[in-house]
């Protein structure tokens, strides 16, 4: 097939793996799946582009480099994938700039707005705050906690031992987002206009306060949402990793809707 004609992807990661090692076993997945007719591009995220996080940082700053990234590469539309706090850089993205997107796909945003969240939610977010002062190791471990139900271990990371070079940024980029998400103005009526096909893959392990809810109070904002749970997974076993050829069959179906 022609690649002029394929499908165009653009995969931005959570705020711990970098983009070549999250998104690796789904994009095998999808050219297994699809051969020439997908050029999916993992993409890594601005706050990790330097040592420190970037000096003004917001989600805007990952709409910039999404829209960079975009036209380095010559595409004037595209699908985009979003995990985590990739996610929500997705979710602003669609908002600024629906008319480059084709799809969204979702896959466990981390935030999506501050909408009138209910008590559970708002009670977790608190916690998450409270994150703030605590040293690197600490912080990890809390923060991972947070993401999953109570009670789960299974496909958490393993504390301790030698650590790649690039998890010493992490800390600070999970800091610098907690801190976006507290002050970003995410536009919820531009979404309740994007039209395009929306697809959500929550995990049935993950926190149903966060996740969850974040899952279903999109589904009440956009037009054409779709929800996709995966029982034995959750935000840090995620389906994108652990389930690639389910979910690159799921965005396959997607990417047919437009």
């Amino acid at each position: 097939m022609n690649t002029a004609t394929a499908h165009r992807v653009l995969l931005l990661p959570g705020s711990v793996l970098p983009a070549a090692p999250a998104y690796g076993a789904l994009i095998t997945a999808l050219r297994d799946r699809l051969g020439d007719a997908v050029q999916p591009v993992a993409k890594d995220l601005e706050v990790y582009a330097g040592p420190t996080p970037p000096a003004g940082y917001s989600l805007d700053t990952e709409v910039a480099g999404v829209v960079r990234a975009a036209l380095e590469l010559g595409w004037d539309r595209f699908h985009l994938v979003g995990y985590s706090g990739g996610g929500a850089a997705a979710l602003a993205v669609a908002a600024a700039h629906p008319e480059l997107l084709q799809s969204l796909a979702l896959l466990e945003p981390a935030w999506a707005g501050n909408w009138g969240w209910s008590s559970d939610h708002r009670a977790l977010w608190e916690q998450y705050r409270e994150l703030d002062g605590l040293g690197p190791d600490e912080f990890m471990a809390r923060f991972v906690r947070l993401g999953v139900r109570p009670g789960v271990t299974a496909g958490l990371p393993v504390p301790g031992g030698e650590q790649p070079p690039w998890m010493a940024q992490r800390p600070a980029g999970i800091r610098a987002f907690l801190q976006t998400f507290s002050t970003y103005d995410l536009d919820r009526s531009a979404l309740a206009r994007f039209d395009r096909p929306v697809y959500f893959a929550l995990g049935g392990l993950s926190n149903p306060d966060d996740y969850g809810e974040i899952a279903d109070r999109l589904s009440g904002v956009f037009r054409r949402f779709r929800l996709e749970v995966f029982p034995d997974r959750h935000h840090f076993d995620p389906p994108h990793r652990v389930e690639p050829d389910r979910v690159a069959a799921s965005l396959a179906a997607l990417w047919d809707e437009d």
